[in-house]
């Protein structure tokens, strides 16, 4: 097996085999650390002599003896513990795959949205921690105490290694979901730094997503977020220029999309919409499909994108789902109606100099014939992100409204249009 083949088997067993390890002796920060050390060893005796031939129960087996021998040298456990750490570790591997729990643990709600990503990402995604830490653009040592800090509160709150029951379950799930989304997010639109993408945290959302569907595939909004998430992905080598510029969705190369991830993302959006009742992820699953259906940006379908933003809005209201409105609203029936939406925003502090409204109105104005009011606005959007390929393409903006002699049609096809931003994964 190549390395890469190699890495992707890691990741995959990773989750079972800790589930495994802290079902059977129930301490999940000594088994997480044993598992990391385990896969540590595998990545270099595997390449050098091969893969085993039962690599599940060979990483279980190594874990297994670190976790005993780390049991072993903790005297204040000796007593309690010497019976368990006597015991020849089993052979046989349960196939019972346990990686769902162990995501409802990593989400757990005493955690925060930030704990909870880098401890799925730890644990679940098989990711160091160094390699988190990289991603989130922070020190190492920052990032393994937030996930020290993150295991001791999970210890804390004294949960069992078990699924929860009836509505408890179901909002674990949503935590689940949601800390996916923001994991797949940042990988798609990165906050900060000088790439837009990060493809290993986005693609890894994807096989989190993946694996969550395999065990849950009749849940409609499951299936709606692994639908979003394919259909958003399926266009990201045609977001950037060859020099990293950021191109608008109205501007990408539509033959460059991935068909493959766009006719699987749509099959599960029809498979998801076919359940009784629909999830915020359904429904911005079903916009995306909407765009991917558009063979060039002119056949977009806008009322119906609109529609769905409506129903979007009134059942999961949010500012962005807002914003995103507008600018469907603003393709039906005009600048105008899209800047009196953005309007009810400006009383909202989430959205506060927040540099996607920016944008938006500034595109607007553009639109409206605006040109003096689109250049200030484009200028402020640029300073109020820290995207720095979003940056260079809001000056870009600015720099061609300012250039240009006309408003309207002639200023805003002097250069690219402005991102619209649709909820960021969706753009």
């Amino acid at each position: 097996m190549t390395a890469q083949s190699i890495e992707d088997l890691l990741r995959e067993l990773t989750p079972q085999v800790l589930g495994a390890l802290v079902r059977r002796y129930g301490q999940f920060e000594g088994c997480e650390d044993a598992v990391q050390e385990a896969v540590l060893a595998a990545t270099v005796q595997w390449r050098a002599e091969g893969v085993p031939g039962s690599p599940r129960g060979w990483l279980t087996t190594v874990a297994s003896r670190r976790l005993i021998d780390q049991m072993r040298s903790d005297h204040a456990r000796r007593e309690r513990e010497s019976a368990t750490a006597a015991e020849v570790v089993p052979e046989d591997v349960p196939d019972t795959d346990d990686t769902l729990i162990l995501l409802f643990l990593c989400c757990h709600p005493t955690l925060t949205a930030a704990s909870q990503t880098a401890l799925t990402l730890r644990a679940v995604g098989g990711l160091t921690t160094a390699e988190i830490a990289r991603a989130f653009l922070v020190p190492e040592a920052t990032m393994a105490a937030r996930i020290s800090r993150a295991k001791q509160r999970i210890k804390a709150s004294g949960s069992s290694f078990a699924l929860p029951d009836g509505a408890e379950r179901e909002e674990r799930l949503r935590v689940v979901l949601h800390v996916l989304y923001l994991i797949f997010n940042e990988g798609y639109t990165a906050s900060s730094g000088s790439e837009l993408h990060r493809a290993d945290l986005a693609h890894e959302a994807i096989r989190l997503a993946r694996m969550v569907h395999a065990q849950l595939p009749e849940d409609g909004e499951v299936t709606g977020l692994l639908a979003l998430m394919l259909l958003t992905d399926a266009r990201r080598e045609t977001r950037t220029t060859a020099a990293g510029d950021l191109v608008p969705l109205d501007e990408q190369d539509r033959a460059r999309w991935d068909r493959g991830l766009i006719d699987e993302g749509i099959a599960l959006v029809k498979a998801s919409l076919a359940g009784p009742e629909l999830g915020p992820y359904q429904l911005q699953a079903a916009i995306a499909a909407t765009h991917a259906d558009a063979a060039t940006a002119e056949a977009t379908d806008w009322p119906q994108v609109h529609a769905l933003y409506l129903i979007l809005e009134r059942i999961a209201p949010n500012p962005m789902v807002t914003l995103n409105r507008a600018v469907a609203l603003a393709e039906t029936e005009g600048p105008k109606a899209g800047l009196a939406l953005l309007s009810t925003l400006d009383g909202d502090e989430r959205m506060a100099g927040h540099h996607r409204l920016l944008s938006v109105r500034a595109h607007l104005l553009e639109k409206a014939g605006d040109p003096a009011g689109a250049y200030e606005l484009y200028r402020r959007a640029a300073r109020s992100t820290a995207s720095i390929a979003e940056q260079r393409y809001l000056e870009s903006r600015a720099a061609a409204v300012a250039l240009s002699k006309a408003p309207g049609r002639e200023a805003r096809d002097s250069a690219h249009r402005v991102t619209r931003p649709r909820g960021r994964g969706d753009r």
